[in-house]
């Protein structure tokens, strides 16, 4: 079963690595730790929306896409 939080987080680390950017040059664009979004992508952070904002910004995406992908609810 995969849940909201696993959709955002792969979604997160696919768009990443599609623009070429390191987790650390990520958090640096966004003004988080390098660890930060480590966590968000091994899903271990529950990220808030603010912050989910901010991650689409620099990632030049909507944040409805981030929500994209098949959802199963547990």
């Amino acid at each position: 079963m995969v849940d909201l939080r696993s959709v955002v987080d792969s979604n997160i680390r696919h768009y990443r690595k599609t623009k070429g950017l390191s987790q650390d040059q990520l958090a640096e664009l966004c003004g988080f730790h390098y660890s930060y979004i480590g966590g968000v992508e091994r899903g271990e952070r529950n990220i808030s929306l603010d912050n989910l904002d901010k991650i689409a910004n620099a990632l030049h995406v909507e944040p409805k896409v981030l929500f994209e992908g098949e959802i199963t609810v547990q």
